[in-house]
């Protein structure tokens, strides 16, 4: 009796989900975290394009500082040159949150650091403002950034542990 092909394996139970390695829920956690850069500076730069065009509606997530500079261009420097000094000051602030959430992806905890001493800046500005909403989506958004920072933490220990290149992201395997 020959046979020819792989000896077989059980299937896996339908209850079991597959298990999912530590370094890859780390990793997704990482992104996570990242990820909400990312969104801040996205959201950011439709709250000043939705201001710039007259529209009295905005995102909580917003950055304050982007706010700020909106009226800035608009109140103190007037006209088409205020609207075009606004935006540049909001691309460079947006810029700044996207390259963290870039580096951040990749597991440097100076950039969790930095985009959370910035989005707790920020959140200082709202409390000062007194926009209690958006206060509350900075301290949610600090949360998960806070999350991403940890799991980064964690992620640099178990590549050390298991001398993983740092760009190498592990498979998920099953039970």
């Amino acid at each position: 009796m020959s046979t020819s092909g792989p000896p077989s394996t059980p299937p896996p139970s339908p209850t079991s989900p597959p298990t999912v390695s530590p370094m890859a829920k780390h990793t997704q956690l990482v992104r996570s975290g990242a990820n909400w850069f990312i969104w801040i500076a996205g959201l950011s730069l439709v709250n000043s394009v939705l201001f710039i065009t007259g529209s009295h509606w905005s995102f909580f997530l917003g950055l304050a500082a982007t706010q700020v500079s909106d009226e800035f261009g608009k109140v103190i420097i007037t006209g088409t040159t205020g609207v075009a000094v606004a935006l540049a000051i909001d691309a460079v602030i947006a810029a700044i949150f996207v390259g963290l959430g870039l580096m951040s992806r990749s597991g440097a905890l100076w950039s969790f650091i930095v985009g959370m001493v910035l989005i707790v800046l920020d959140a200082l500005l709202l409390v000062w403002v007194q926009d209690w909403a958006a206060v509350a989506f900075h301290a949610l958004a600090l949360f998960f950034v806070f999350r991403g920072f940890q799991a980064a933490r964690q992620l640099a220990g178990l590549r050390t542990s298991a001398a993983l290149p740092p760009g190498m992201v592990p498979p998920i395997t099953p039970r």
